[in-house]
């Protein structure tokens, strides 16, 4: 190692401390030890160009160990992307664009937000996954426009993680040559030495999965790191995990090898030491040596040159391959590129059907004209109804597949359709069974905060499961999910209604959307269609200006109150019928369509839902009422179920006489 590569790493640890310190909080220990790994990626092995941050070309860079995140400031303001010194004064202040963790969407060049242990590595598998698929596609003789590595850097707390050995597993079978882990092996955590709870040997479990496992000693030598990332680019048909043993805190002799230098500040007297230990005299705080900045030219110039030559390739690909050279182009862009809502064809169903399997229908149409859909689900596609018919299968011997099998690996699978998202280029769905979204929900959360237009399919959507039992009856799931900012859930009625569901997740570019799908079979309701898009709507409207009461459902109970209104009418009562499949749709449109829908002076209420029943008061109100299952289920065959607990015409008409004071 140089000279100059020594003050570029010791600028990094000194200038991530500095963070920390002048914000009373963080974690400076894990970016002083990896310093050295991060450096030698960033300057000697990424291909990247910080004039241009969204190069689709470009290596990808995840800190999946996100409590580091001044690591990741320090290197993007040393490397010159458009992040200031004064912006790394500000970690973690109002309104900075350095937060306590890294934040896609936020920061320049982050991109994926990362802080839940073990996620980045399960991003960064999908972004393996994304560019292998791309590559397959546009790739040709000559003309590889799909080139790049997916880089993800952990700690020991990513590699305790459950959802670090589902996606790595998987990585394992699909032979993810381009995925290269470091491993920040520094054996502490918050609590202390890693061997209260952690003294497995990683490198023998990564070799279990089908990882190249490649080992440096001194997390120091700037040599053997730049050794080992070259020689894991040469295995191209085994992912690679690098392990690098450090020193928590290296640079700050009282704090070095400690758990206290994991999450608090070194304190002033202690930084002024690691200066001393590291030779870094400055007169003052963030100082960046000259030295260091004309350094940095260099390497940011060959950044800019590989990306041009890339431009250059490019340009010539367009010529020789110009359907190719559009289609490109048409993966890329956001949103739609066909007209569904005016298609007869798309919205026209016949019969009976359970909403997975008017689902599998729909999913079947669009794949027809959506080429960059893909998907799959956690070993449930027969039951989701999710393969694309005609579709390949996404494989270690074949990544031009579309059709994904994450095995039983929720967790992962959640985290992985992020990363494919993040990176680019495809529309992703996943499958499971609704009362699973459990095992999703720490990556379903992030596909929110990160505005994700992610499709979650979710099947067997209530005690409609039957005779399963209570533990894969979903119950309180549907609020979990509600309950979720940016989360748009929709639970379609019928076969019309999951058209839309459709139009309105794939149309969605901000956000993640849960469709809430049922097993059993449905009728197709009159006047079901568009109107769904709206997240609430009348259905089937009272002969009244003012009806006597509204009668609310989604899903499955919908065809409840449409018998409802009519046994009421036989009694001389005139009530609403309004279809209510997203929550978050409806509190979207204009206060004038919710009080058309909704009019406050109608306060006699009733909503219907095979669920829980938190967050239905928001539209019942003090004087309506609910029919809810706020307790487990049981085994039985569903029929009987949705007897026994209430949800039948005859207990929804005796609820809405209540409720009138009759």
């Amino acid at each position: 190692m140089n000279n100059i590569d020594q003050l570029c790493i010791n600028s990094i640890r000194i200038l991530s401390a500095e963070g920390v310190e002048k914000a009373k909080s963080g974690h400076p220990g894990m970016p002083m030890g990896a310093a050295p790994m991060a450096y030698t990626l960033w300057a000697k092995v990424l291909k990247h160009n910080p004039a241009d941050p969204q190069w689709k070309d470009r290596d990808r860079f995840i800190l999946s160990a996100g409590h580091g995140s001044m690591l990741i400031y320090s290197l993007l303001h040393l490397f010159g992307y458009d992040l200031s010194i004064d912006d790394l004064m500000n970690f973690r202040q109002w309104g900075s664009k350095t937060p306590g963790h890294p934040e896609y969407g936020h920061t320049v060049g982050v991109e994926v937000t990362t802080g839940p242990l073990g996620q980045g590595i399960a991003n960064a598998v999908g972004m393996a996954m994304a560019e292998a698929h791309l590559a397959a596609k546009f790739n040709r003789p000559g003309y590889e426009i799909v080139n790049h590595y997916t880089y993800a850097l952990c700690g020991d707390g990513c590699m305790m993680e459950g959802i670090a050995s589902e996606a790595a597993s998987l990585a394992g079978t699909l032979k993810l040559g381009k995925l290269i882990v470091l491993y920040d092996s520094n054996s502490i955590t918050i609590e202390g030495s890693t061997d209260l709870a952690f003294t497995e040997d990683v490198g023998k479990r990564f070799e279990a999965y089908g990882w190249q496992v490649l080992r440096v000693e001194d997390g120091n030598d700037v040599d053997a790191i730049e050794a080992a990332l070259k020689e894991s680019k040469q295995e191209t048909s085994k992912p690679s995990l690098i392990i690098i043993t450090t020193e928590i805190g290296y640079g700050a002799p009282a704090k070095q090898g400690k758990a206290s230098a994991h999450g608090e500040p070194l304190g002033e007297e202690n930084i002024r030491a690691a200066k001393e230990f590291l030779k870094y005299h400055t007169d003052g705080s963030f100082y960046v040596p000259q030295e260091v900045r004309e350094h940095m030219k260099g390497i940011i110039e060959k950044g800019k040159n590989a990306q041009e030559q890339w431009n250059e390739l490019m340009e010539s690909y367009k010529k020789e391959y110009p359907d190719l050279a559009a289609e490109w182009e048409a993966w890329h862009k956001p949103g739609l590129q066909v007209d569904l809502l005016n298609d007869e064809a798309f919205w026209h169903f016949e019969g009976k059907a359970a909403t997975r399997s008017s689902s599998g229908d729909v999913l079947n149409r669009l794949a027809k004209v959506i080429p960059n859909l893909i998907g799959g689900s956690a070993d449930l596609a027969p039951s989701n109804k999710s393969v694309m018919k005609g579709r390949e299968d996404f494989s270690a011997d074949n990544y031009s597949g579309s059709n994904l099998h994450f095995g039983i690996r929720e967790h992962a699978m959640a985290a992985i359709a992020n990363g494919m998202t993040v990176h680019g280029g495809l529309k992703v769905y996943v499958a499971t069974f609704f009362v699973f979204s459990d095992y999703m929900k720490a990556a379903m959360r992030l596909s929110a905060i990160m505005n994700l237009p992610v499709l979650y399919i979710l099947t067997h959507d209530s005690i409609g499961v039957g005779e399963d039992g209570p533990t894969h009856q979903p119950i309180e799931h549907m609020a979990s999910l509600r309950s979720i900012p940016n989360f748009t859930v929709i639970r379609p009625a019928d076969s019309r209604e999951t058209a839309a569901a459709y139009i309105s997740a794939l149309t969605r570019t901000n956000g993640p959307t849960a469709l809430v799908l049922t097993r059993q079979n449905l009728p197709l309701l009159e006047g079901t269609g568009p109107n769904a898009l709206k997240g609430a709507y009348i259905l089937a409207d009272s002969e009244k200006d003012t009806p006597d009461i509204i009668l609310m459902a989604s899903g499955s109970e919908v065809q409840l109150i449409v018998e409802a209104q009519k046994q009421l009418k036989e009694q001389g009562i005139d009530a609403r019928v309004v279809s209510m499949p997203s929550w978050e749709i409806f509190e979207e449109q204009p206060e004038e369509y919710k009080e058309k829908v909704l009019p406050k002076n109608v306060r006699a209420r009733l909503a219907v839902e095979a669920g829980s029943s938190f967050g239905w008061h928001k539209y019942v109100g003090l004087d309506g009422d609910m029919v809810s299952i706020d307790h487990f289920g049981a085994s039985a065959p569903a029929e009987v179920l949705f007897r026994e607990f209430g949800f039948t015409v005859e207990n929804v008409v005796s609820k809405a006489l209540k409720v009138l004071g009759k």
